[in-house]
């Protein structure tokens, strides 16, 4: 629809021959790819603050060098490729170790796969070495001295001949030369063609200083074998705290980033500890064996007593005491004839091992599917530092952030020793290039912004203090009334009275007129406490109906028995937002209640109702002239991907809008499925023609837009702020030239002379950069923004932490602005982007980031929940929901739509 539709000055029908099922093809709003924009200016605003980061400074003396690029093909001697991981850094090493004259006494830098450098060239373009490598842990041998499927002849050869070799065929070729100028020219805040080749390079370098140590690598992060570094956080699942390190160009050159990174891992040792810490079982004959299977599946073991490395394929199907095999055996007669025996028989007769309890348990088996190799359970180890890659439970998760969270003086001293214990100034390949790194912390000026003027109730305006403010002794700003509500409790232990008649007297203290609910409190029957949630929650809805009759409750207050993984939460939430369309509000209430918990749910159910619980001062008394005497649009996006290991579970696209102009603290949410993984938002802009044959845009943006004028006087937005979160440095220019393009493309569908000058923010949490306060051992104060100095050489960002870290060591979130037609001046824009941290109506702090990205977070984990408990069956995606498929893709379920009577308000508080 356009903007004067109510005109009726609507758009002209399309052609009479057009067919009602075109699509139109998009016409590109710019030719020209956009590029992210350069930095203006430093910010001035605030008072400045000497601070340390946790970036060294990288030196360099061999300009005029060169790396140089080979590949590697490492084959076995037949031919084939070699696939096994890990194996290729100690064939590499082997040739290092072999072959030192052949390569011109150069070291190299390896990956682990297919690619090493060297500083300057080898002797030859291409080199092709033979190695042998003694007793190489490999899933291509499974054979064992604890394997009871070979003869009793083969056990004696393998006594005499411990070590297993294995000789591999490798081959290095020339690729490219990249100039060491490029770091020289990065030293100097300058860019080359081939700076980010020369990184990769002593990335590399990096990453194999640690492989040589033993240690486990993720990406750019390592991880010692060290039992000081592990944290036991449940279910078999071991925290191990390591580093990450990374080369950074900024402002002033070249620095290494080093900060601490924690990972997750199997825990080591016996596989029947782990399987009863995994399982939270006490004892072995209570573990479900199906899920044993799955939790086994492709971990490493070590053999006792072969002390030999397997990769877990399966288990047995019987148990170790009746499990049959076949072995060859020579009878009396000195003929080899077949013999069956059991594997627990075997072990404790034939080869003398005891076994105490895997005789009534299966087997691992460490073989091949037609040729299994069974191990007795208790012979089995977990080796270490075996990444864990499952989705964590609430409650590892809430073990792992409280062990790994360090105050910034200790974070300090623990990067301080990690760089120490690295050495790479002694690395031999970091040394040929002239690459040394310094060993102190960068010293950076940060500058602390005041925090914003807030409005409350009556007109009062406060200012807060240290990032925080509570509503002791005010009112709210706009508060809402609670009418027609009722109280419903899942089976929780909770005297609803007394909080009922609690909450209406702290919301009289704070302005909110709590009339009394309707007389019932709805209980849930007994019966059904057991039964499954979606029935849980109709029945309480036929519970509720009997009882109200048509008397539809505005507002329902949920009290739930579980604080987390409530089963009701989801099926709940889907069946008030979609199905009834009315406002909710969950809570899972202590024994004891006080008055700020009570002042907190206020908060979130104020804000669900349409009020507003504070606001800035600058909202009402237009103090800023770009965003509150120009209408402003202010968006926040993400998209969610759904947990490792759900690989039919979509991505959720939401994106907020601000509505009720001049408000920049009211926001609509819309929020949409889409492939799983895709990270660019494809349904910002939707063509389609419907029914009656007149082309409409059913995209997201789209929405959001006619939110915007409706709820603004009918007001179009001549200037539109977009906050995209979780987006990566390499996709930055796909937000520019795909998502920019499809809001330009909304706002020209909707009146082809508007045009909107926008400005976009990439607002970024997942980095490693944190700062410290020298000789001080609290966390930087709220408001603290550093733009010089580490930031980058040329495009416009900066950092910004605008909260108190009250925990851990403060993460502050790194803005970089691409684009900016408004025209911001650079202190007004950082003030812009410290203020939409205030606006959070959910609690009374400044929070890490701009609300409209917090809100875009919450509505995607708000419908996520929805959309678990959706029927995600293929052939009902397809049909009645009208799921996208595509041949060979997983179809794509869409969003249930939210009801029209909850879908503008902010639901997802």
């Amino acid at each position: 629809m356009g903007f004067d539709e109510d005109k009726g000055k609507g758009l002209p029908p399309p052609p009479p021959l057009l067919p009602t099922n075109l699509v139109p093809e998009r016409e590109p709003i710019k030719k020209n790819t956009l590029l992210p924009m350069a930095r203006h200016g430093l910010g001035s605003k605030g008072v400045r603050k000497p601070l340390l980061t946790n970036h060294f400074r990288v030196n360099f003396n061999n300009s005029n060098g060169h790396f140089f690029h080979y590949s590697v093909s490492i084959t076995y001697e037949d031919g084939r490729p070699v696939e096994a991981k890990g194996i290729g850094r100690k064939i590499l090493e082997k040739v290092q170790e072999t072959y030192r004259t052949d390569l011109g006494s150069k070291y190299f830098a390896y990956d682990g796969e297919k690619t090493l450098f060297t500083v300057g060239p080898l002797p030859s373009n291409k080199l092709d070495f033979s190695v042998v490598l003694e007793d190489t842990p490999s899933s291509r041998n499974n054979t064992v001295n604890a394997s009871p499927n070979e003869s009793n002849d083969a056990d004696r050869k393998r006594l005499r001949r411990p070590h297993q070799s294995k000789k591999f065929m490798v081959e290095i070729s020339y690729a490219a030369r990249i100039p060491m100028q490029a770091i020289a020219s990065a030293l100097q805040g300058k860019e080359t063609d081939y700076l980010q080749d020369a990184i990769r390079v002593l990335d590399v370098i990096l990453r194999q200083s640690a492989a040589r140590q033993g240690c486990l690598l993720v990406r750019q992060s390592f991880f010692h074998n060290d039992v000081q570094n592990f944290v036991h956080i449940g279910g078999g699942v071991t925290g191990v705290r390591g580093f990450h390190s990374s080369f950074r160009t900024t402002q002033g050159g070249l620095s290494l980033n080093i900060d601490t990174s924690t990972t997750m891992v199997v825990q080591p040792g016996p596989v029947i500890d782990f399987l009863l810490a995994n399982q939270n079982v006490k004892d072995p004959k209570y573990l479900d064996w199906i899920k044993v299977r799955r939790a086994l599946k492709n971990l490493r073991v070590k053999v006792i007593p072969s002390n030999r490395e397997y990769k877990i394929t399966g288990l047995s199907e019987e148990l170790c005491k009746d499990q049959m095999f076949t072995r060859n055996s020579k009878n009396d007669k000195g003929e080899v004839e077949e013999v069956q025996t059991t594997v627990y028989k075997y072990f404790t007769e034939f080869r003398g091992i005891p076994l105490q309890y895997s005789g009534d348990f299966p087997c691992i088996n460490v073989g091949k599917p037609k040729r299994p190799t069974y191990i007795p359970i208790e012979h089995c180890e977990l080796v270490s530092l075996q990444r864990y890659t499952k989705s964590l439970n609430s409650l590892q998760r809430a073990a792992l952030v409280e062990k790994s969270r360090q105050r910034p003086p200790e974070r300090m001293a623990s990067l301080t020793n990690g760089l120490k214990k690295s050495n790479y100034n002694a690395d031999l390949v970091l040394q040929e290039s002239g690459v040394s790194i310094g060993s102190t912390f960068t010293q950076v000026e940060g500058r602390i912004l005041p925090a914003p003027r807030l409005t409350v109730g009556n007109g009062k305006e406060f200012q807060p203090r240290n990032g925080r403010w509570n509503f002791n002794d005010k009112k709210l700003v706009e508060p809402a009334t609670v009418t027609r509500w009722a109280v419903v409790n899942f089976s929780a232990r909770c005297d609803t009275n007394r909080l009922i008649s609690d909450l209406i007297r702290c919301g009289r203290m704070k302005g909110i007129n709590v009339e009394p609910p309707y007389k019932v409190v709805f209980q849930e029957d007994p019966r059904f406490k057991d039964a499954p949630p979606n029935i849980r929650v109709q029945k309480m809805f036929e519970q509720m109906r009997s009882e109200l009759g048509d008397k539809k409750p505005l507002f329902l207050l949920c009290i739930l028995a579980e604080r987390k993984n409530s089963l009701v939460y989801g099926p709940w939430k889907k069946k008030i937002l979609v199905e009834e369309g009315i406002v909710t509000q969950c809570i899972a209430p202590t024994p004891k209640i006080n008055d700020q918990y009570l002042t907190n749910v206020l908060l979130k159910i104020n804000a669900k109702l349409g009020g507003l619980n504070s606001m800035l001062a600058m909202e009402r008394s237009r103090a800023m002239p770009l965003v509150t005497q120009v209408p402003t649009f202010i968006v926040g996006m993400d998209v969610s991907h759904g947990s490792p290991g759900q690989s039919d579970i979509p991505s959720i696209a939401a994106v907020v809008g601000s509505r009720e102009w001049p408000l920049i603290s009211k926001y609509r949410a819309c929020v949409r499925t889409q492939s799983r993984k895709m990270e660019m938002i494809d349904n910002l802009f939707k063509p389609v023609t419907n029914e009656e044959g007149t082309l409409v845009d059913e995209g997201i943006f789209g929405e959001l837009l006619w939110d915007f004028y409706l709820s603004s006087g009918k007001r179009k937005p001549k200037h539109i702020i977009i906050f995209r979160d979780g987006v990566s440095e390499s996709q930055f220019n796909q937000v520019l030239n795909i998502e920019l393009e499809q809001m330009m493309q909304a706002c020209k569908f909707k009146d082809e002379k508007w045009e909107p000058k926008f400005t976009v923010i990439i607002a970024q949490k997942n980095h490693h950069t944190k700062f410290f306060q020298a000789n001080v051992p609290d966390n930087v104060p709220p408001g603290t923004i550093i733009d010089s100095k580490i930031c980058h050489p040329h495009n416009n960002d900066f950092y910004l932490c605008a909260h108190a870290g009250m925990i851990g060591t403060t993460r502050p979130t790194h803005y970089h602005v691409l684009y900016d037609e408004i025209g911001f001046s650079t202190d007004d824009l950082q003030e812009l982007v410290h203020s939409l941290s205030y606006v959070y109506q959910r609690s009374t702090t400044a929070i890490s980031v701009v609300a409209p990205v917090c809100y875009a977070h919450l509505a995607a984990a708000q419908m996520g929940t929805v959309m678990k408990f959706e029927d995600m069956s293929l052939s009902e995606t397809s049909s009645s929901h009208g799921g996208i498929t595509t041949p060979g893709v997983v179809p794509v379920p869409p969003m249930p739509k939210l009801h029209s009577e909850v879908a503008s308000s902010m639901f997802f508080c």
